[in-house]
């Protein structure tokens, strides 16, 4: 999944209660009992196939202003639907090695979502029970719980599932597979954990459906990713499974699917699917990391701090997130900055192949990291490496609005050498007498601050009225999120990339 209108369709939309026909379901019929001829897993991919289920048609019924979601019911209660976690992913990127700062799409709050144990970076805490949770939340949290420690087999089956019975879909994906089944458990743990966050849900769902239309995804592939995703999780969550937790994750992909399709089919009236560009600049600042400027074939609306998906020519269905190194300009190019990392596809095409001439296609703008107009706050920015560049597009911003708000800069890098736009920083603070630049090297000698970036923060302030931004590695946000937060600045003054997909977004 790349990475939350409202839900289902009339008179289809899955309220019956955890038994019934297919109609009581809404979009797909799911088992009534565990699947023993299914696929083990991949490995059987080729030689056995699975029976399939019936599946209703799905369209896009009406706009998400058009309908009211249910009220998620409370333990205890009747059994009115509840929206819950999982969404189909469509083409996501091959594994590889390293990071670099590339944004991934962006979940809202996601400095206070982080995955459980299947991923090592948060609380096993996610899934435990919730006295003030819904009864749908309750089921789907157990189930994750419980699929937790062998999620590499779960994701595994699920795939086999969906290629074996519906082989037609197997074009939308990348040749490589491995990071796409993280990037689909790291979904189904935030759409866990926002089950009953409505709002939150539905924003961060409408931005995957409306994303998902660069990959080719139609409403009618919906029903069969709910039904592989049922049949992986009736298989391996044993102990928890039963005929209500079943209807649980039945409602929840139907909530989930109508979301996205809706978010698609309004998008669809107003941009693209994707945009045309051709490479027209392509400046090598380092022997890894490349300036590279496009020009798209038709507008291309963003926002500061923005970032979006590129697709090369070299790799075709693989996409990676990179933030606009600008504000919006004039003549309507878009920069990127770009480092090369080992088994990077595509930041490797993009650094040593792309040349001027080259056409990539864009996806849509996304992200929330942008500056907030309305008030007079400083900017207390943290950009490590090519996390730089949606720092310096923040600045432009700025400096266009014309409000001489003080924002303070602190750019990290290893040694001064990987400081490779420090002059491009520093000549934007001699022109604007309100914005700071502090080198900050953490390797070897150098001419600015010494040490970890947050740890120069600490030295210099106070922030208490200041916004804080920060872009770059994992490593550098979490540790940055605790310093300023440690020194006084709210959670909700604080923006970034979503921490549990920037350790996926590196390629």
């Amino acid at each position: 999944m790349d990475a939350p209108t409202t839900t289902s369709s009339a008179g289809n939309d899955g309220t019956g209660g955890t038994g019934g026909s297919s109609g009581d379901w809404g979009w797909f019929t799911p088992s009534r009992k565990r699947d023993e001829d299914a696929p083990q897993g991949p490995e059987q991919e080729a030689d056995r196939s699975a029976p399939s289920r019936p599946v209703n048609p799905i369209r896009p019924v009406g706009t998400g202003a058009e309908r009211r979601l249910p009220t998620p019911a409370r333990p205890g209660q009747s059994e009115p639907p509840s929206p819950g976690a999982g969404a189909p992913p469509a083409g996501n990127p091959p594994a590889r090695e390293g990071e670099e700062h590339q944004r991934p799409t962006e979940t809202p709050g996601a400095q206070d979502v982080r995955p459980a144990g299947l991923f090592s970076d948060g609380s096993a805490g996610l899934f435990s029970d919730d006295r003030t949770a819904s009864l749908d939340a309750v089921l789907i949290r157990r189930t994750m719980a419980e699929i937790e420690p062998i999620a590499d087999k779960v994701t595994s089956y699920f795939y086999a599932l969906l290629f074996v019975q519906h082989p037609y879909l197997r074009p939308l994906f990348p040749a490589a597979m491995d990071s796409q089944r993280d990037r689909l458990f790291r979904a189904l743990l935030t759409a866990a954990k926002l089950v009953d966050d409505l709002d939150i849900l539905t924003e961060y769902l409408s931005g995957l459906g409306r994303g998902h239309r660069k990959y080719g995804t139609q409403p009618e592939h919906y029903p069969a990713v709910g039904e592989c995703l049922i049949g992986a999780l009736t298989r391996y969550a044993t102990g928890t499974w039963s005929d209500e937790t079943e209807g649980a994750w039945v409602r929840a992909y139907t909530t989930i699917s109508q979301i996205m399709i809706d978010a698609a089919a309004e998008d669809e009236l107003r941009a693209p699917a994707w945009w045309q560009a051709e490479v027209v600049g392509h400046e090598l600042r380092t022997p890894d990391i490349a300036v590279v400027t496009v020009r798209p074939d038709q507008p291309y609306p963003f926002r500061a701090g923005q970032y979006t998906s590129l697709e090369t020519p070299w790799w075709p269905r693989v996409w990676r997130h990179y933030s606009f190194a600008s504000a919006p300009r004039a003549d309507g190019l878009l920069s990127f900055h770009v480092k090369a990392v080992p088994a990077g596809w595509v930041s490797s095409a993009l650094v040593h192949r792309a040349r001027p001439g080259d056409v990539i296609r864009l996806g849509p703008p996304t992200g929330k990291m942008t500056v907030d107009h309305s008030t007079d706050n400083g900017l207390l920015c943290l950009g490590g490496g090519t996390g730089i560049a949606p720092i310096k597009a923040l600045v432009e911003d700025v400096a266009e609005h014309g409000r001489n708000r003080p924002v303070e800069v602190f750019y990290g890098a290893r040694s001064d050498h990987d400081l490779y736009d420090i002059d491009t920083m520093l000549r934007l603070a001699q022109t604007h007498h309100w914005l700071s630049v502090r080198p900050v090297v953490s390797d070897g000698p150098t001419n600015g601050l010494s040490g970890r970036l947050p740890d120069a923060v600490r030295q210099y302030g106070p922030w208490n009225s200041y916004d804080a931004y920060l872009s770059g590695p994992p490593g550098m946000i979490r540790s940055g999120v605790d310093t300023l937060r440690g020194i006084g600045i709210p959670s909700h003054r604080i923006r970034h990339d979503a921490i549990e997909e920037l350790v996926t977004a590196g390629d």
